[in-house]
């Protein structure tokens, strides 16, 4: 009895020391991999440093290597050098020297996601998905993103010249540019017709939830009580993510806000909504365009999935991942991509967007094309309407969608802003619909 259990111990024991060093090996066999990688790699260098034609400064060398292995992940990813990554701190507390641009790479061509309002480009007249072929002359194609900041950035008062392409421009356009302090106001509000506000927010800065909920206890405030909301996120190209949850709390008192989801446990992460004391139960709408990416697209898809406003404008422009900024000990970060959005029914953002209720083009978009939105960048252009999150848009409908022009629009009177006539139109129509409902 005792041999055959010694017996069973010691073949336990040889399996298990099979197990621990099949498992020490293949991570063995991983490090001897990854170290052969970085020999390859520090090789390389040493040869480059020795016989290259002119003497190579080692830290541009690195920097450029890693700037190389992060802007192949994907668009959005990127290396910052100490100065790029503290005017990157400084522009989330929205005042920084530029354009004021929000850029993005399509097809190796740098691309306007949005103009920043009562900005140099903005003045100028650059729109979405305006393409910048040059800089100073020099081609954009395979520049990368933090190249193409740095040169746009500068001093005050000195100038910049960009060659934009746009449909209908039958060659690139030169536009020389003055750059200027840009300091972004996030939030803007007024009162419409004495009965309805009007919140736009212009970015989600580390401020904008903090100055949102200003307005909106001015607006609980009034006497009489508002009527309804408008939400403004056309042309707001994102930001903080912690904005825009905190935002889009504002007008839920429960359930998921968004999710996150990457390849380890701390990127896997819901946020939900508390309730608000008082509740905010008037009608909303939500305004969206093309120019609306990231954070703004996971306020409206929340306010959206809950059914909480509706969503009136163009598709957006399909950001739903991501980045996480990590300093490096020399003051340089990168910025890499780690996990990617969904909204509260679960839906992905990346290359598909929020898909509005209600399509309504702004009146600069109602031009003439032979081909379908081409001046607008998206990262996948799709044309779906989900109700309740769920069922697409008939193929005819969307097809009238993709093909309204201005003649189309001749039906109705000129608008001076179109969807911001319609978001007026509905919320009246609303409490009219509502005291139809409630007579006896």
């Amino acid at each position: 009895m005792h041999k055959k259990t010694a017996l069973s111990l010691t073949v336990a024991l040889v399996l298990c020391l099979i197990l621990v060093d099949g498992t020490l090996s293949s991570l063995s066999a991983k490090k001897y991999e990854n170290y052969e990688h970085l020999k390859i790699f520090s090789d390389a260098l040493a040869l480059i440093q020795k016989n290259y034609v002119d003497d190579v400064d080692l830290q541009e060398a690195m920097y450029n290597a890693i700037e190389g292995i992060v802007s192949n992940l994907d668009p959005h990813s990127s290396f910052m050098p100490p100065d790029i990554y503290r005017e990157m701190q400084v522009e989330t507390k929205g005042r920084f020297g530029g354009l004021g641009i929000e850029i993005t790479i399509k097809d190796d061509v740098l691309s306007i996601v949005s103009p920043i309002e009562d900005t140099p480009a903005f003045r100028a007249g650059l729109k979405t998905g305006d393409r910048i072929v040059k800089i100073e002359g020099e081609s954009t194609r395979n520049m990368s993103l933090m190249d193409a900041v740095k040169k746009m950035r500068g001093k005050p008062k000195t100038s910049v010249s960009i060659h934009i392409m746009r449909e209908g421009f039958p060659e690139p356009r030169e536009f020389t540019l003055e750059r200027d302090i840009i300091k972004i106001i996030s939030v803007r509000s007024k009162v419409i017709d004495e009965q309805y506000g009007y919140l736009r927010i212009a970015q989600f800065q580390e401020n904008t939830a903090r100055e949102c909920k200003k307005v909106l206890r001015k607006f609980d405030e009034r006497e009489p009580a508002l009527m309804g909301l408008i939400l403004d996120l056309r042309g707001d190209p994102g930001g903080l993510l912690d904005q825009a949850v905190k935002v889009s709390d504002e007008f839920l008192d429960d359930g998921l806000i968004v999710t996150t989801e990457g390849r380890h446990a701390n990127q896997k992460m819901q946020f939900l909504a508390h309730k608000n004391d008082p509740a905010r139960t008037y009608p909303m709408v939500t305004l969206v365009n093309a120019g609306s990416a990231s954070a703004s697209e996971i306020v409206a898809g929340a306010l959206q999935d809950h059914e909480r406003s509706l969503i009136v404008g163009t598709q957006t422009f399909g950001k739903g991942t991501v980045q996480t900024v990590i300093p490096l000990s020399d003051g340089s970060g990168l910025r890499i991509t780690t996990a990617k959005y969904f909204t509260p029914n679960h839906r992905s953002i990346q290359e598909k967007g929020i898909t509005p209720d209600i399509i309504v083009h702004d009146r600069i978009d109602l031009q003439p094309s032979k081909e379908k939105d081409p001046s607008f960048v998206r990262e996948k252009d799709i044309v779906r309407k989900f109700k309740n999150g769920k069922n697409d848009l008939p193929k005819d409908d969307a097809k009238k969608a993709e093909q309204k022009t201005p003649e189309d629009s001749k039906e109705q009177p000129e608008l001076i802003d179109p969807p911001l006539e319609t978001a007026l139109t509905i919320l009246k129509s609303w409490h009219l619909l509502q005291r139809n409902i409630e007579a006896p």
